[in-house]
């Protein structure tokens, strides 16, 4: 494919493959050059995407980003559209796909060809909608200043939790930390459904219950004793009732190499909380439909893979996807079979970093080869194409990313995991049928997050 690089983002390229020759050499990389930081907030928006627009207008300048006021959220926890009014420009199907290649990726590509009579893009205008709190864009602006890669890449040296690794990325790796380190908010909780149908469409949802907290969002925070964790996160089943009961969880550490993830299962039927050593890398989740680190597009270590920073593109991603959240809509109405129901999906044209992760010599792992497409705006992971050993596209997965302006919170209205080769998919997020799905500014603690608490809130 065609690339097409700003002035800037080539020197970053430049920059990265220096930065990446460092790292074999196993040497850390130097934090930003302050000339490069003093262009956050300027030419560069906070988070280091680009401030202006494309060439031909089509992707506008980011002016700011949604207010917290741009709607209203009702008594079910429901935010309204602030782009209700937008009609498509137009509708990439199987018949016209050949004028857009250039910006889609070969998973969305194979899409077409897996599914030429129903799978289509419906493309909107390019709405740069993401803001962040104040406080996130200071300590992003200091971790530009301070953060390094270290232990060949696998961690983070002199970050500060709270704010973005790297505004002013240098190379693949980290591009990949910053998806990792995105702002998600500081304590939430929420419920949603998570499926796996069938090829004929039918499912059974899983309603599931997700807690995560960041270190400073704790309100007995440590930065001594907490220096190594990038999150804690707990997840219980609702239902069915042959799942419901089951806790898992994770203590997510920043090093995973130096320090392993740390998880724990409790068993509802058995009374029991075990060690989860395999709750990592490439084991099923999801019916089998993709492994653990493809959950929220990649999560876990960097450290079984080498990250090429490609470069930046225009792509058409998932975006703004309040439709496919709303309440008007029926799981029934979304899932259907092969994939989403097109008719409530939303694609805009944003810029991506382009990432590519080759499996390293001697490393297992089920993927060969997975290319990560990420948004400059808000570091989340839009597409992403994953790779089998004989090196045929095997797995490809969609983010469609929407935005709580009203909390400042980039989050994804569905997550998808598409089988090219079998024809199913799974599907996370959805809380279309869920009354006040998110609970904000949780104030949680660190023992909530312990493995002595998860007996305590099993049931059965």
């Amino acid at each position: 494919m065609h690339m097409t690089f700003s002035l800037i983002h080539t020197q970053l390229l430049r920059a990265g493959v220096l930065g990446l020759g460092l790292l074999a050499a196993g040497h850390t990389l130097a934090a930003a050059p302050a000339a490069d930081i003093a262009r956050l907030g300027k030419e560069l928006t906070p988070v280091g995407a680009e401030r202006a627009g494309n060439a031909d207008g089509s992707i506008p300048e980011w002016t700011g980003g949604l207010a917290k006021d741009a709607g209203s959220r009702d008594a079910n926890g429901f935010l309204s559209d602030p782009y209700a009014a937008d009609q498509p420009l137009f509708t990439i199907t199987a018949d016209n796909v050949a004028q857009y290649q250039d910006k889609l990726t070969p998973g969305q590509l194979a899409l077409f060809k897996r599914y030429p009579q129903s799978y289509r893009i419906p493309v909107y205008p390019t709405r740069r909608s993401v803001s962040l709190p104040q406080s996130y864009l200071d300590t992003t602006r200091q971790n530009a200043a301070d953060t390094q890669l270290a232990e060949g890449g696998n961690g983070l040296q002199n970050y500060r939790s709270g704010g973005l690794p790297f505004a002013i990325p240098q190379n693949g790796l980290e591009v990949i930390w910053n998806h990792i380190g995105r702002y998600q908010g500081l304590a939430f909780q929420r419920i949603v459904i998570q499926a796996s149908p069938q090829a004929n469409g039918a499912f059974t949802p899983s309603l599931v219950k997700q807690q995560l907290a960041y270190p400073v969002g704790l309100s007995d925070y440590s930065a001594k004793e907490m220096a190594n964790i990038l999150y804690f996160y707990r997840e219980e089943f609702l239902a069915p009732a042959r799942m419901a009961g089951g806790v898992l969880l994770v203590h997510e550490t920043i090093n995973q190499v130096k320090e392993p993830r740390m998880a724990w299962q409790y068993n509802a039927g058995q009374r029991r909380v075990r060690r989860a050593p395999q709750i990592a890398y490439d084991s099923p989740g999801a019916e089998g439909m993709r492994t653990q680190d493809d959950f929220d597009m990649f999560n876990g270590s960097p450290d079984r893979f080498d990250w090429q920073l490609v470069g930046k593109k225009e792509m058409y991603i998932p975006y703004n996807s309040f439709k496919l959240g709303s309440p008007d809509l029926k799981y029934s109405d979304i899932i259907k079979p092969g994939h989403l129901n097109p008719e409530h999906t939303r694609y805009e044209l944003h810029r991506v970093w382009h990432l590519t992760a080759t499996l390293k010599p001697g490393q297992r792992h089920v993927y060969s080869r997975r290319d990560l497409f990420i948004d400059e705006d808000s570091w989340q992971a839009a597409e992403a194409d994953a790779y089998d050993g004989r090196g045929q596209l095997w797995r490809v997965s969609e983010g469609h990313a929407s935005f709580f302006y009203d909390q400042q919170m980039p989050r994804l209205a569905a997550e998808t995991h598409y089988d090219v080769l079998s024809g199913r998919y799974a599907v996370n997020a959805l809380y279309n049928e869920e009354k006040n799905a998110y609970q904000f500014d949780m104030q949680y603690s660190r023992k909530q997050f312990t493995p002595s608490a998860l007996r305590a809130s099993g049931i059965r």
